[in-house]
Parts: structure tokens; C-alpha cells; sequence
């Protein structure tokens, strides 16, 4: 049970980091597929400096056998921080974050079919109702233009991919979760560079200091230290679970937008951030008058 405690704790804190990174991002003046790169790049050689200084090697042999989800875990990783960098460009952080953590629900739904995790009554219903308030926080009734519209899209593609890359890793057996990070990292370097070679190129000279504290804060705190707290925890915690947890993300983005970014919600989207709350506390309850052991 202690295990499992430390499992919950380090996947909440992940998830409250990476509900800041959205004024991180914004403050980089490079193309988003840029963004990935570098943020994967600085990831990959503070773990790399990491495992060369404690003597931890990587299980080649092992890992062998779960190659191909760690290289498409990866180069899907790298697409979906892609994805969720453009949807920030389109609409607000509010929107943007909120459609793209609409892949918890996918999460959810598919970890029945794939992983035969059962649903109880209480979990279904903590389920529904944080979804409620997902689609009322989005706001998607009232964004104005085609611009929020296509922030919208973006944040579902990268939710899509962000649920994949969480599928693939419950199927990784074989690596440790700082050593699978690690190789990850290298995959989304692997699939991104030629990406950004063959579209935009590289303006790294663009950034100023302001520019170039973001991406270390992204590439070293929101990636290296965060992703090693996220995939160590959540290969161990039921997808329900994770899916509910998982919503500590969008509502801290909300909060972030409202307090640095200036943005506006309304009340509707108050209501709907009121209720991840709620439903996420409540799923970690105790049930029936049971106390956890």
C-alpha cells in the first residue's frame, strides 16, 4: 500500500507541473515541432547525465522485447507535444489544455476493452461527471471564429496521441521507468528532427534570455524531472485512476490563464472546473464506510 501511496503522490505532482507549462511554451519564440525538439533534447541529457552519474544502465537486452512500443511511445510523444503546442497558438490556454484532456476519457473508456479494468458504480459516476465539467470548462459553446475552432482540433489530435503514448507504456514491461523515459526521450528526438529539418528549421539564434530560461524550465523541469515522476507512477495505477487524477492538470491550466494570462471565464467554465474538483476527490475516497489499508 505504501507503494501505491508514493505511485498516487508522484503522479499528482507531475500532473500539477505540467498544468503550468502553457506560459512557458508561449514565452519561446520558435515554431512548436522546435519547442519539442529542444524540450526532448534537454530532457534526454539531464537523464542521460543522470544514469552516466549513479551508474544505472540500460537493460539492452530486455528492452528487446517492448523496442517498438518504446520507439513509437516516443515518436508519438514527440507529435503530441506538437499538436498541443499549436492549439495554443489558436485559441486560449483554457481551451486548448481542456480539449486536449479529453484523452483521459479515451483512456478510460479503452483500458476497459484492452486491459479488462472494471468499472464500479462510483467510478463510472466520478467518470461522467468529471467529463460534465471538462465540456463546460471548454467552453466550446462559446468560442467566436474559425481560430478557436482549429485550437479546438489541435487540442483533440494531441489528445488522441497523449492517450496513445499512455497505452503504449502500460504494454512496456521490460525497462524501468527513468531508463524507458530516457530511450523515449531519444525516439521523440528520432521522429521530431527531421520533422523540423524538412518544415520550419531551427531559430534557437531567435531566443533571448527571457526565451531561453522557458525552454530550460520546459525541457529540464516540465520534461526531464516531471515525465520521470509521470510515466514511474502511472504504469502502476489503474487507467481510471490515472484518468481522474489526470484532470489536476486542465484545472491547474485554468488557473494559471486566469491569474498570469489575463484570460477570461465565464461562469459556466467555473462550474465545470468546480466539478473536476469535486469528482476527482471524491473517486479517491474511501467507499462504503471502507477505509483503504
Amino acid at each position: 500500500m505504501e507503494n501505491k501511496n508514493r505511485n498516487r503522490l508522484a503522479y499528482i505532482i507531475s500532473m500539477l507541473i505540467f498544468g503550468t507549462i502553457a506560459p512557458f511554451v508561449r514565452a519561446i519564440p520558435v515554431s512548436s515541432g522546435e519547442v519539442a525538439l529542444y524540450r526532448a533534447v534537454l530532457a534526454a541529457l539531464l537523464i542521460g547525465v543522470y544514469l552516466a552519474a549513479t551508474g544505472k544502465k540500460i537493460p539492452v537486452k530486455s528492452a528487446g522485447k517492448d523496442v517498438l512500443l518504446l520507439l513509437l511511445s516516443g515518436a508519438v510523444m514527440g507529435f503530441n507535444w506538437i499538436f498541443l503546442f499549436e492549439a495554443y497558438k489558436y485559441t486560449t490556454v483554457s481551451v486548448a489544455t481542456l480539449s486536449y484532456y479529453f484523452a483521459p476519457s479515451i483512456v478510460t473508456a479503452v483500458s476497459v476493452i484492452l486491459f479488462r479494468e472494471p468499472l464500479g458504480r462510483r467510478q463510472i459516476f466520478c467518470f461522467i461527471g468529471s467529463t460534465l465539467g471538462l465540456i463546460l470548462i471548454t467552453g466550446v459553446q462559446g468560442s467566436n471564429g474559425g481560430s478557436d475552432w482549429i485550437g479546438i482540433l489541435f487540442g483533440l489530435a494531441a489528445a488522441v496521441f497523449y492517450a496513445c503514448v499512455i497505452l503504449f507504456n502500460k504494454g512496456i514491461r521490460s525497462v524501468e521507468g527513468i531508463q524507458r523515459t530516457f530511450l523515449q526521450f531519444l525516439a521523440a528526438i528520432a521522429a521530431v528532427l527531421p520533422y523540423v529539418a524538412l518544415t520550419e528549421g531551427f531559430h534557437l539564434s531567435a531566443l533571448d534570455g527571457k526565451g531561453w530560461a522557458a525552454l530550460l524550465t520546459v525541457g529540464l523541469i516540465h520534461t526531464g524531472i516531471t515525465y520521470c515522476l509521470y510515466f514511474g507512477s502511472v504504469k502502476e495505477m489503474p487507467g481510471q485512476q490515472a484518468a481522474v487524477l489526470g484532470y489536476l492538470d486542465p484545472l491547474v491550466a485554468v488557473l494559471i490563464s486566469v491569474a498570469f494570462l489575463g484570460e477570461r471565464l465565464s461562469a459556466a467554465q467555473w462550474v465545470g472546473a468546480s466539478m473536476i474538483l469535486v469528482f476527482s476527490v471524491w473517486n479517491e475516497l474511501p467507499s462504503g464506510g471502507k477505509k483503504r489499508q
